[in-house]
């Protein structure tokens, strides 16, 4: 018998993840739950395909092992990479106001047809991007170390 991954088993390395199946994709999305980002950190490069955003990603992983330790909560920053994009729409974004920093709430699929479909980035504030693609490529990926989070605390919901 095999058991699951455990994020302690990492010891806090960055993490690599890709989702192809919707089951995938809810475990990233609960990972970039409250990642913020400057409106100037999103990339649409639609002749490779690609939709891409470098985000401060909560460390949702750490936080309970944090508060145990009375330690301070940490953010990483991290890419987050939709693969096979064929079409980007927004809404509540004014991608010209570069000093806007906007908060990722949540990923979600929509399945169409062939395995093609429709991912959903929903935003604090009424904001969404809507991503038409080939199919479920999604992978986040830290890139720097880890850092304490300003707010010194867990991001709340309520």
């Amino acid at each position: 018998m095999t058991a699951d991954a455990r994020f302690e088993d990492a010891h806090g390395a960055p993490l690599c993840l890709t989702a192809e199946a919707p089951e995938d994709l809810t475990v990233i999305s609960a990972l970039v739950q409250d990642a913020v980002l400057p409106v100037t950190e999103m990339r649409w490069e639609p002749r490779r395909r690609r939709f891409s955003l470098l985000l401060n990603r909560f460390r949702w992983e750490d936080a309970p092992a944090a508060e145990r330790q009375h330690r301070p909560y940490e953010r990483v920053r991290s890419l987050l990479v939709v693969d096979g994009a064929l079409h980007v729409a927004s809404q509540g974004i004014d991608r010209h106001a570069r000093d806007t920093v906007v908060a990722l709430l949540a990923l979600t699929w929509e399945p169409g047809e062939d395995g093609a479909g429709r991912l959903v980035l929903t935003l604090a504030g009424d904001g969404a991007i809507a991503l038409d693609a080939e199919c479920l490529d999604v992978s986040l990926k830290d890139v720097t170390r880890t850092y304490p989070a300003a707010a010194r605390r867990a991001p709340g919901h309520g």
